[in-house]
């Protein structure tokens, strides 16, 4: 097991959990629009082929329209 910070939380993952999976495993697929990983943004379509690593931090955003 890993230990990865997503949006400041910590929680644990298996060795070699790529964004995708991680994304679904959250159930968040329908609301994550943009992905960092250590600060560094990852394109949606990248998001299956990023391995993600112990220690890792991922934010995960979302837009929201306001007004």
């Amino acid at each position: 097991m890993m230990k990865i910070k997503v949006n400041g939380e910590s929680r644990e993952f298996e060795e070699a959990t790529t964004l995708q999976q991680l994304i679904q495993s959250l159930g968040l697929e329908s609301k994550v629009m943009a992905a960092a990983v250590n600060m560094e943004i990852v394109k949606q379509d990248a998001w299956d082929k990023a391995v993600l690593n112990d220690g890792d931090t991922i934010e995960l955003l979302d837009f929201v329209g306001g007004g």
